[in-house]
């Protein structure tokens, strides 16, 4: 009998002392992971929210036939197997693309030579405290203030400031074609393909030639594409006696930015591209972009 219930106290010993010890094992293994950073794997505070893109499209294959002979009107003309190959694109050299991508065009006709690009560039934040959509709202603010615009943020209560806000984050690569910031009331330049300079003018400013565009074609921001854009529109010499237009519309969904840049240069001596009809190209097509940002 005692036998019996020493072997018995015994096997309750043991089993308590399991008990505990898978207790013990299990305390510390939940799957919550709000502790761990997930951009750098360490533990921090509050994450904030990643964006809403994790890939890019392929912006070669994202143009409708039917725009990309629009946009590039003379590209019907040349031999079948010269226009598959406009037609195409020339896809960008990246090195990641998740991260970047791009693709151009450029068709050249006996009245007008007309480039077509487009860049999808993602933003990514390592900032555990900033989100991938809040860094990307600074890097569009750089692009924006780089056009000669005024970023569109929230008003605040400070006085009006007739130069553009300072972007709080890292610079980005300036777009090729934008605006650099001119002072009130003076006339600007603008970096464009091969090096050339164009004329902007301050908004508000009188134009100095009839080159320019008319009243509400000028550079500005548009309330109807994306969470924000802007419209940039250059007028730059492409030569001894042509000029070339560069219409540039770039606007940001979420953490991912959208430039689409339309340009054409006339081949008649003093002939100016025009504007309304360039932009209303370049909205288009920025505008179905978007509409694919969104599926």
């Amino acid at each position: 009998m005692q036998r019996r219930a020493y072997a018995s106290g015994l096997a309750a010993l043991l089993a308590a002392v399991s008990a505990t010890a898978l207790a013990g094992c299990s305390s510390g293994s939940g799957t919550d992971s709000s502790g761990i950073d997930a951009k750098t794997g360490t533990t921090a505070g509050p994450i904030a929210q990643p964006g809403r893109y994790r890939t890019l499209f392929e912006p070669c294959g994202s143009v409708p036939l039917a725009t990309l002979q629009d946009m590039l009107p003379s590209v019907t003309a040349l031999p079948v197997e010269q226009r598959d190959r406009v037609l195409r694109g020339t896809a960008a050299v990246t090195y990641d693309t998740d991260r970047r991508v791009g693709c151009a065009w450029k068709a050249d006709g006996p009245d007008a030579t007309h480039h077509l690009s487009l860049d999808f560039e993602r933003v990514v934040s390592y900032d555990p405290s900033v989100s991938d959509e809040t860094r990307a709202q600074e890097v569009y603010t750089t692009k924006e203030s780089a056009a000669g615009l005024a970023p569109a943020s929230p008003p605040t209560t400070a006085a009006p400031s007739t130069t553009a806000a300072p972007s709080t984050g890292a610079p980005a690569a300036p777009l090729a074609g934008a605006t650099k910031p001119a002072a009130p009331g003076t006339v600007g330049t603008a970096l464009v393909p091969g090096g050339q300079q164009a004329q902007t003018v301050s908004p508000g400013t009188p134009s100095p030639t009839a080159s320019t565009p008319p009243e509400g074609l000028e550079s500005r921001t548009l309330t109807d594409l994306g969470d924000v854009a802007f419209l940039d529109d250059v007028l730059a010499p492409a030569g001894s006696a042509t000029q070339q237009r560069i219409v540039s519309v770039v606007f940001r969904t979420s953490n991912v930015i959208v430039t689409v840049r339309y340009a054409a240069q006339p081949t008649r001596v003093g002939e100016v591209p025009d504007s309304e009809e360039l932009q209303e190209r370049a909205r288009r097509l920025a505008d179905r972009l978007a509409e694919r940002f969104d599926e």
